[in-house]
């Protein structure tokens, strides 16, 4: 009898429920936002309520279930199975996920970092597979990097490796992680979308058209969707934005190259949704400021798995392909 996983991508924007019988495929999904500012009592709910709906309608019982998989961003903790409170998902203070999954369901719940799992599928199933010494970074509403070394999942002293998105670039600048001028903040999605919010509001030089500024009076706020469509429609500011959010970019990938000396360094979904106006400013600061012969060895690639990521790696952690010692 074939093995049921189930996988939970949860993140700030949405969350995504999967199930499968046969890695990497996905027999059906449901997504819905996560609303992280109505407190995680409703995200839990909608999560149970997805797994249910996705058991009945693929004909297994909870009894089926091999295992299910949680990936989200940190800081949690991953043996435990707690979230506690990253920075896109505030309200979820020390929520026992996989508690509440194992007591659901009474099948083993594993609880891991979204960049590790991400990591770990793109090794697997995607643009790692091949090579020993890969870092994947999420580049979505959040930033932080997945390492694999010597074919192994790194997860540090206290399983909080790969934080990038929380190394400081300038003394000010947009909010990521908690800090301003942060990788995160200058580079992630809700970074940009930050750092299109404060360029909007300045007055226009020469009175020069936005369509960013147009939409900031009309909605009151922007998101990185906003400033992707309007880059790709020509809005100087917009592409501005991405170039600078490039750039630093470009100098974390430079640090990653430098003192780790990949092999491949594998981009998040929205490094391939937003193109050459951020990847070209990317790839002339990492020529800038990374070890020559470093960033010969070190190619930067796009996910293959693209809009899949998510449901891959949660699936890979479902699968306990993200444990420690777990060769890939």
């Amino acid at each position: 009898m074939s093995k049921t996983y189930i996988g939970v991508d949860l993140g700030g924007t949405k969350t995504a429920v999967v199930i499968s019988s046969s890695l990497p495929v996905c027999l059906e999904r449901i997504e819905f936002p996560t609303l992280p500012e109505e407190g995680p009592t409703r995200g839990v709910d909608a999560i149970l309520q997805a797994i249910r709906k996705l058991l009945k309608r693929n004909a297994c019982g909870s009894g089926e279930i091999a295992a299910i998989g949680v990936s989200c961003g940190s800081p949690l903790d991953r043996v435990h199975g707690v979230i506690q409170a990253p920075p896109n998902m505030a309200t979820w203070v020390d929520v026992p996920i996989r508690k509440i999954l194992e007591d659901a369901f009474h099948a083993p719940c594993l609880v891991e970092n979204d960049a590790n799992a991400g990591a770990v599928a793109e090794h697997r199933y995607g643009a790692g597979r091949g090579v020993k010494h890969m870092v994947f970074l999420t580049l979505g509403t959040g930033l932080g990097a997945g390492i694999i070394l010597n074919g192994e999942i790194y997860h540090g002293a206290e399983d909080s490796a790969g934080e990038i998105g929380h190394v400081r670039l300038t003394r000010s600048g947009p909010v990521g992680y908690g800090k301003a001028g942060s990788v995160e903040g200058w580079a992630s999605g809700g970074g940009m979308a930050r750092l299109a919010i404060s360029m909007a509001a300045k007055p226009a030089a020469g009175g020069a058209r936005s369509v960013l500024r147009e939409r900031l009076a009309a909605q009151g706020t922007l998101t990185a969707k906003d400033v992707v469509e309007a880059a790709h429609a020509g809005d100087a500011l917009a592409r501005r934005v991405l170039e600078l959010s490039g750039k630093k970019l470009g100098q974390a990938i430079a640090i990653l190259i430098d003192l780790l000396n990949p092999q491949r360094i594998v981009l998040g979904s929205l490094a391939a949704r937003i193109g050459e106006p951020l990847l070209a400013p990317m790839r002339k600061e990492v020529e800038r400021e990374a070890l020559p012969q470093a960033a010969r060895d070190c190619e930067i690639v796009l996910s293959e798995l693209g809009e899949r990521i998510g449901d891959v790696a949660a699936l890979c952690v479902a699968a306990g392909f993200v444990g420690p010692g777990e060769r890939l």
